[in-house]
């Protein structure tokens, strides 16, 4: 069954939750490239610890898939060598890194180290801004979250709405062993940061390594109180976390 018109549809994001939940993910993958969503659907990575799975899962359905790329300009060397390898890797053809408006940086960001003082309002103008503008013309967005990351994500359904988007979430009920398995099994490279001790990684100033027991996210903003940097702050329309941003944001 095909959706021409699923912009803004709440119930149709639940029904369609209850219909994908619990199939496999490369199955929910195919769904929303060639029924629900043809042509106006995306994939967003950050080409980080466990990104590669997903990657792999989308690049064997349809390799032409368009993969939007945050850019935020404070990532890890690492992280870029890793996007570079995985694009040859898979054969992916249509990977897109979308940047923070230079203008937005210079007014609120002088001296580059808005990380430091705001994380809100930096992750505002280098991810949540970009990706927006980014995701303009398609319909539905793909996402590698999965449930046992954080507290917050607990009760993340398998499809939701965003911004009259739908988003949808292949691997939700995927556990570390599941991710690992599939890694072994198809021999996907891991990323370099993960053998210092890193699980979640994101832009080089507000990443640390991850001690034995933290949640896999605990290197993430560390000792903000911060666990989400803004693009998946709503769980279908309903507020999931707080985010401050200063006047003019």
């Amino acid at each position: 069954m095909r959706h021409s018109d699923i912009s803004g549809r709440l119930p149709m994001a639940m029904a369609l939750d209850r219909l994908l939940s619990g199939e496999p993910a490369r199955d929910v993958i195919r769904y929303v490239l060639a029924d629900m969503a043809p042509g106006r659907s995306a994939v967003v990575s950050s080409f980080g610890a466990e990104s590669v799975v997903l990657l792999h899962l989308v690049a064997q359905v349809d390799p032409d898939t368009p993969v939007i790329f945050i850019d935020t300009q404070k990532h890890f060397a690492e992280t870029l060598r890793y996007r570079d390898t995985l694009v040859e890797r898979l054969g992916l053809t249509n990977v897109r890194s979308t940047v923070p408006d230079a203008g937005r940086l210079a007014a609120y960001d002088t001296t580059g180290e808005l990380h430091a003082v705001n994380p809100d309002l930096c992750c505002h103008l280098r991810k949540t801004e970009p990706l927006e503008r980014a995701l303009s013309g398609f319909d539905v967005w793909l996402t590698g979250r999965k449930r046992h990351q954080n507290a917050v994500r607990q009760a993340m359904p398998m499809v939701e709405e965003e911004g009259g988007r739908m988003k949808v979430n292949p691997l939700a009920d995927w556990t570390p062993s599941d991710t690992s398995s599939y890694m072994v099994l198809h021999e996907l490279p891991a990323h370099p940061l993960i053998g210092q001790g890193y699980r979640s990684i994101g832009c080089r100033p507000c990443t640390s390594p991850v001690a034995d027991g933290e949640d896999e996210r605990a290197g993430r903003w560390r000792g903000t109180g911060k666990t989400e940097c803004g693009i998946h702050l709503t769980r279908n329309g309903v507020p999931v976390g707080v985010i401050e941003r200063s006047v003019g944001a």
